[in-house]
């Protein structure tokens, strides 16, 4: 499948105006007698900001989607605005209001309603905006020992952070987030204070392995790489933008300009094609945030959604600062099960080729391998990655087990067409445990050590002969924090004391193969986290990390750190 060529063309056709998902189901969900107050709200009119990954309401809304709910969910595509999730709502009302046997579920409803009424009750315009001082937090983060911080090589001790920096000792990250709106438009912004330690950081002569032997990059002409954290290393004081972007709503789609969070996949621990695991990039971008049908095709492939952005990659040392593009698009032929496909490209770059409008459209319609002299060319197509997802709520156990994954390959139209050169990052979700309905269990696996024997040294996945640095913004991976020719996976039992409030025990696991880094390396993380509301408006987020590494070619035998973190945030809902 032709992934960016159908986009395109579906880019088209949702500038019609076709009939939505949810209007087959609108006079239900404004006859619901719990949700008087989604009866007019209108998402076809009002721009929307999204909700940052790291809310708790996705964890609230990916359980009620397996508990048996919100049907319009695209858990492949997120993050989600604040209307769209009201939507969700406004269509699983009625069945969550005749379900007389989960409490739960009409618990995690009202939980979620709160959050985003205040979205469906405000009526704003140029002349008459809204702004909303969302939350203040602040975020003390010790660490004693060594912490890995190398997710291109080595590994990483803490992931999908953003890319915040990190090291032995206390760091801190305070900042906070707003929101504004007038009629389509809409702003958000999320920023931050970061200190972090200084470090001893790698050798010289670790960085030249590195550099020179496993990414075939001379170290001699690129001194100093993001992607490797050779010492020393000053400390940081920075204040950083996580999140700063500006919406125009059209048609169902948020058309904005900024930074914003991605996460492409099901899977929790992470998405193999982008995540938060590195800072977000400034991109121009158009989101489907509503489901819509294509008539004839809808009836076999159900509603859609897609996803397009193009930004540029920061932390790359040749070519410097190249463009990054990607295409997602997601089907729900049924209630149960969602798929989608999705493909990024990096292309472009100082000293290789001009970002031009043919350089960017022979990327974009770039489908197959092509020689070295092209490569090498100002013609050259890019590194192209795809992916394949799926999430299905399994038969007879629609409200109790959930099955997904995520795939993804290098040169290669899609993971279905090439399963041997393929990663995967599967995923089981048990909702509940009989006479525990509050207890939950998640499994997911991941391997970018592909079958195929030919692939090996870490050149393949997130690795590319033009682009060496592969999918990195400041040198983290944007993908998997397995990283490249690894396996491992993570394991999550969790305790919902409320939709706001979970105690949850982490474990996470990874390897790297020895034909990557010489000698190989293991990771086993064990975590403890407890999220509590000690006020309605005052969250409290707290983690103790125990972790054990080997990595023969940085420090020999076996090391041990220790992490300690406390959150502390306060959601003011300051509304002007």
């Amino acid at each position: 499948m032709k992934s960016s060529a159908v986009l395109s063309a579906i880019l088209v056709l949702s500038c019609v105006r076709l009939p939505m998902y949810a209007q087959t189901s609108n006079a239900q969900a404004s006859a619901s007698p719990i949700a008087p107050d989604l009866i007019s709200f209108d998402t076809g009119t009002n721009g929307s900001t999204y909700v940052p990954m790291d809310s708790w309401l996705y964890s609230a809304l990916d359980r009620l989607h397996a508990l048996g709910y919100i049907d319009t969910a695209y858990l492949g595509l997120r993050p989600w605005t604040r209307l769209s999730i009201a939507h969700m709502l406004a269509l699983s009302a009625d069945r969550i209001t005749s379900d007389t046997n989960n409490d739960e579920a009409r618990v995690i409803y009202f939980a979620v309603l709160r959050e985003v009424q205040p979205d469906i009750e405000a009526t704003t315009s140029l002349s008459d905006p809204r702004y909303i001082l969302e939350s203040a937090y602040t975020q003390m983060r010790g660490i004693a020992g060594s912490p890995l911080r190398d997710s291109f090589h080595l590994g990483q001790a803490i992931i999908n952070d953003y890319g915040r920096p990190y090291e032995s000792g206390f760091n801190n990250y305070s900042g906070f987030s707003a929101r504004a709106h007038a009629g389509r438009f809409s702003l958000y912004f999320r920023g931050e204070y970061q200190h972090a330690p200084s470090a001893e950081g790698y050798s010289h002569a670790l960085a030249t392995e590195l550099s020179d032997n496993i990414d075939d990059i001379p170290i001699a002409t690129n001194p100093k790489q993001d992607t490797i954290p050779e010492g020393p290393i000053a400390t940081t004081n920075v204040f950083r933008i996580l999140e700063a972007n500006l919406s125009y709503h059209l048609l169902g789609n948020e058309v904005s300009l900024g930074k914003n969070d991605h996460w492409l996949g099901p899977d929790q621990g992470a998405s193999m094609l982008w995540s938060n695991n590195a800072e977000n990039i400034y991109a121009f971008e158009i989101n489907r945030v509503e489901p819509f049908r294509i008539p004839l095709l809808s009836h076999i492939t159900g509603p859609f959604r897609y996803d397009f952005f193009v930004g540029s990659l920061k932390g790359h040392t040749y070519p410097n600062s190249p463009w990054v593009h990607l295409e997602k698009i997601s089907f729900k032929p049924t209630r149960d099960l969602e798929f989608g496909f999705s493909r990024l490209t990096i292309w472009g770059g100082k000293g290789h080729a001009p970002i031009t409008l043919h350089t960017f459209l022979h990327s974009f319609f770039s489908f197959q391998n092509v020689t070295p002299e092209e490569k090498n060319s100002r013609d050259d197509p890019g590194a192209r990655f795809g992916t394949f997802d799926f999430t299905y709520r399994l038969p007879f156990l629609r409200r109790w087990v959930t099955l997904y994954t995520d795939s993804l390959v290098h040169d290669d139209v899609s993971p279905i067409s090439a399963p041997r050169r393929a990663g995967f990052h599967p995923g089981i979700y048990l909702a509940r445990f009989p006479g525990l309905q509050q207890l939950d269990l998640r499994l997911e696996g991941a391997s970018t050590d592909t079958i195929s024997s030919s692939m090996s040294s870490g050149r393949f996945l997130y690795w590319e002969i033009i682009q060496k640095q592969g999918p990195t913004n400041k040198g983290f991976l944007v993908g998997d924090w397995v990283g490249r020719q690894g396996k491992g996976g993570q394991a999550w039992l969790t305790y919902h004391l409320s939709p706001q409030e979970e105690i949850q025990f982490i474990y996470r696991n990874a390897k790297a193969s020895p034909q990557f880094i010489p000698g190989g390396t293991t990771q086993n993380d064990y975590q403890l986290l407890v999220r509590k509301r000690v006020h309605q408006d005052i969250e409290v987020l707290g983690w103790l990390q125990l972790e054990a590494w080997k990595a023969p070619i940085y420090k020999s035998g076996l090391q041990r750190d220790t992490t300690a973190n406390v959150q502390i945030t306060w959601f003011p809902h300051y509304t002007k």
